[in-house]
């Protein structure tokens, strides 16, 4: 059994808020504009806990698209609306959770990635939801047919906690449908498009049930810890591989596998094994050798080289463990394509 305090791989994890976004452009102004009736709204600067600046989707290219925001105490939100047929990207990742409403839009060709589901190349967007919870990666792309309008919310994740159950998931959605949560953004969207007419006391209550909702949504996702005797199923083991080998040369904690799929770490471990026979981190490095063996047969790399692309901090330890699991070392392997 794994120590749940392992990680499998052989390079220090990059933290998940660590990627660099790009600052919005709010009407040319490299930051965010925070509208007149900020001050309306009562809130003091000290009230601010999420700052859209820092914290937004980024969006490329900038200027296919018009970005406007607002934020309050614990949310922010912005409503983001393309203004040509262009292929458009965004990304986040951030330590506050996203809720992206997507109001209207069909693409003629794109892609949706929220890490932990499946991805979607789903063309129609319009009336759908994605949550993206805090550290988790939001990638997407449209190439659109009409123009696709999305708001985004910036939740903070302490609101997720108070009188939560230790039990209780924020799970990641993506392309899901709810008519409260859709009901309750849609008020707050009004919020952004007039924050004159807003009034704090009436945003304090949406912002309520906009948590009390998301955390509903999730209610029923809790770690299965039941015993699993026929091991990961196809939708886990499909996630767990897939991020394994877009992160082959990173060390990656057997926790974060585990949150990946909903369970843990115990039961992942031993759903893991039972599915492809050997523990996560022997798993990944069966993987990792594999990849080298691909690129030294290619002979466009040295074998210092490719220790290195694949995490290797030195040269004596992969051929050690290429050694290990191939029964030859990299230099003679690497002489054998010559």
């Amino acid at each position: 059994m794994l120590n749940s305090s392992l990680s499998i791989g052989g390079r220090p994890p990059k933290s998940v808020c660590n990627s660099t976004l790009q600052s919005p452009t709010y009407n040319g102004i490299e930051s965010l504009a925070l509208p007149a009736a900020f001050g309306d709204l009562g809130l003091s600067r000290s009230e601010q806990s999420i700052d859209i600046s820092s914290n937004s989707v980024s969006v490329a290219p900038l200027r296919l698209v018009t970005r406007r925001g607002i934020q309050w105490h614990r949310m922010g939100a912005e409503v983001v609306q393309a203004t040509a047929h262009n292929r458009i990207d965004y990304s986040f990742r951030s330590r506050v959770h996203l809720l992206a409403v997507y109001e209207q839009g069909v693409r003629r060709d794109g892609e949706s990635y929220v890490e932990g589901v499946p991805r979607s190349t789903l063309r129609d967007v319009a009336k759908k939801l994605t949550f993206v919870p805090a550290g988790h990666e939001y990638r997407e792309w449209h190439d659109p047919r009409t123009p696709i309008g999305v708001t985004y919310f910036y939740l903070d994740p302490e609101e997720f906690q108070i009188g939560s159950d230790e039990g209780i998931l924020l799970a990641p959605r993506l392309f899901f449908e709810d008519a409260t949560i859709w009901s309750t953004a849609a008020k707050l969207r009004q919020a952004v498009d007039d924050p004159g007419a807003a009034n704090r006391h009436y945003v304090e209550a949406l912002r309520v049930v906009l948590v009390h909702e998301l955390m509903r949504l999730n209610s029923g996702t809790t770690r299965v810890d039941a015993p699993i005797r026929g091991g990961l199923a196809p939708w886990q083991q499909r996630i767990v591989t897939a991020y394994i080998e877009e992160h082959l040369s990173r060390q990656i904690p057997v926790t974060k596998l585990a949150r990946l799929v909903r369970l843990s770490t115990f039961h992942f471990c031993r759903a893991f094994k039972q599915s492809f026979g050997v523990p996560p981190h022997r798993y990944h490095t069966k993987r990792r050798i594999e990849q080298a063996k691909v690129m030294l047969a290619g002979r466009r790399h040295s074998v210092t080289e490719v220790g290195l692309t694949l995490g290797f901090s030195e040269t004596s330890s992969f051929t050690a463990v290429f050694r290990k699991i191939t029964g030859q070392t990299p230099s003679s392997y690497h002489r054998n394509f010559g």
